[in-house]
């Protein structure tokens, strides 16, 4: 099993790296699973690979 990481953005809040976090996933009907627009394939939320980078989303994200 792999080490969960984390990795800030620039505003210094902490981010795990999971497909959940990253800016190729698409959002599936099904809770269980994403689909990578990368590797075209179905994956799990919490799945991580060489290729993550952080969403969009994520990368803009302050907390007050």
């Amino acid at each position: 099993m792999s080490e969960t990481t984390f990795v800030e953005n620039a505003y210094g809040v902490k981010v795990k790296r999971c497909c959940a976090s990253c800016k190729y996933k698409k959002m599936t009907r099904l809770v269980k699973t994403r689909r990578c627009r990368k590797h075209l394939a179905n994956v799990y939320p919490y799945n991580v690979c060489k290729d993550w980078e952080m969403s969009e989303t994520l990368k803009n994200f302050v907390l007050n």
